[in-house]
C-alpha cells in the first residue's frame, strides 16, 4: 500500500539561505551585557570586601604588636631607672672596677687649672 504519504523524497533546496535574526542577536548582546556588567559588580564588590576583611587582620595584628611593644618599653624604662641609679653605679664601680672615692688631697679644682 503506497499512497502520497508513505513516499519518502530527499528535499533538494540548494537556493534556501538562513538568514540571521538581526532583533535577537541585539538581545542577546544586550542581555550579555547586562549580565557581565552584574558579574563585574559583584566580583568588585567580593574583592572590596575580601580585601577590608584582610586590611581589619593586619590592623589588629598591629594594634597587638604595638601593644607589646608599648609594654615591653615600660619595663625597658624601669630597668633604665633601676641600672642607672646612683647607689647602684658607685656600688659596681667600688665592687668591680675597684674604684674608690679621691682623697681631698688627689681632687684638682677648675681654679687651679687656670
Amino acid at each position: 500500500m503506497r499512497n502520497a504519504y508513505a513516499v519518502r523524497r530527499s528535499v533538494v533546496n540548494p537556493y534556501l539561505v538562513r538568514e540571521r535574526d538581526r532583533r535577537r542577536h541585539r538581545e542577546l548582546v544586550t542581555l550579555l551585557a547586562i549580565v557581565l556588567s552584574v558579574g563585574v559588580c559583584l566580583l568588585a564588590y567580593v574583592w572590596v570586601h575580601v580585601e577590608l576583611l584582610s586590611v581589619g587582620y593586619r590592623v589588629a595584628d598591629l594594634e597587638e604588636s604595638l601593644d607589646k611593644n608599648r609594654r615591653r618599653q615600660s619595663l625597658l624604662e624601669v630597668e633604665v631607672g633601676h641600672l642607672s641609679s646612683p647607689q647602684r653605679i658607685e656600688e659596681r664601680a667600688v665592687t668591680e672596677l675597684h674604684m674608690r672615692r679621691p682623697d681631698l688631697s688627689e681632687v684638682i679644682f677648675e681654679r687651679e687649672i687656670r
